[in-house]
């Protein structure tokens, strides 16, 4: 039974301006293991990569129902694509299962996801 389903839509150039400005806002989004994955794009990709991990951590949030904030952080939620690079929820405070989508054009990032009771 699904429990949840939250949307986010974000702008690839403002996430890009939030970290050149702020560098520190990759180690407030990205858990460590995320941060590696980070570590090994450039250029688009990695704008790309934080700007989706970001998106997603807010539709998880908001499947949730709680937002980010006292209930759930960043650091509550770790994302981490598989073999054939599909993105997975593998570590976060719900107690059933999580699904994630994530998709970009070359501006924005969409991202869904479905909380379900397990």
């Amino acid at each position: 039974m699904i429990y949840g389903i939250g949307i986010d839509i974000t702008d690839l150039a403002r996430v890009n301006a939030v970290v050149a400005k702020q560098p520190q806002f990759l180690d407030k989004v990205l858990t460590p293991n995320e941060l590696t994955d980070y570590g090994q794009l450039s250029g688009q990709r990695a704008v790309e990569f934080i700007a989706g991990r970001w998106s997603a951590k807010e539709s998880y949030s908001k499947a949730l129902g709680t937002g980010i904030g006292k209930a759930v952080g960043f650091q509550d939620i770790e994302i981490r694509d598989d073999q054939t690079g599909r993105p997975s929820v593998i570590r976060h405070p719900f107690g059933g299962n999580a699904f994630v989508s994530i998709s970009h054009t070359a501006t924005v990032v969409m991202t869904e996801v479905i909380l379900e009771r397990g």
